[in-house]
């Protein structure tokens, strides 16, 4: 297993994950990430300096990816935790785990003091493991994702961690 940073020869191969997690979930495809233009062209947005795609492989193959990204419109210190997916038969051993606290442990180098999330209900195994990771719901959302399809909303204060 391999956690590394994203490549450019990676955008089709992530696209096409997250995009197979909304059709296995029967989750809303408009004004999420499924739609977002920028889901085809990951490696080329996590190009900013204040921002971080981890993939997780395996023999080559791509098994998932978590990042960490300054969405516009967050309250300063705050930045979102973003393009949180896995394959199916990479759940459930504790990829997840290891993808989003190597995220967290990026959120905190990058001097980020937050970290919020939007998912979804049919995304609630997900929601559950924010909840264990200490993400609070909020009652609105922040910041101007654009992903309007999404209405829980999650925070988490990384000071507040030892």
């Amino acid at each position: 297993m391999n956690i590394r940073k994203v490549k450019k020869s990676d955008n089709k191969h992530l696209a096409d994950l997250i995009r197979a997690a909304f059709v296995e979930y029967n989750a809303p495809r408009e004004g999420t990430v499924f739609s977002d233009p920028t889901t085809d062209n990951l490696f080329e947005l996590f190009l900013n300096e204040k921002s971080v795609l981890w993939v997780a492989e395996n023999d080559g193959e791509i098994l998932g990816c978590c990042g960490i990204y300054p969405t516009n419109g967050m309250p300063l210190g705050c930045a979102e935790l973003v393009k949180f997916y896995l394959l199916a038969k990479a759940r459930g051993n504790g990829l997840g785990t290891k993808l989003m606290q190597q995220s967290i442990e990026s959120a905190k180098e990058l001097g980020y003091s937050e970290i919020y999330i939007e998912t979804l209900p049919e995304f609630d195994n997900a929601v559950g493991m924010y909840e264990r990771a200490g993400f609070e719901k909020l009652d609105k959302p922040l910041g101007d994702s654009g992903h309007t399809g999404c209405d829980i909303w999650m925070i988490k204060r990384l000071w507040s961690e030892e």
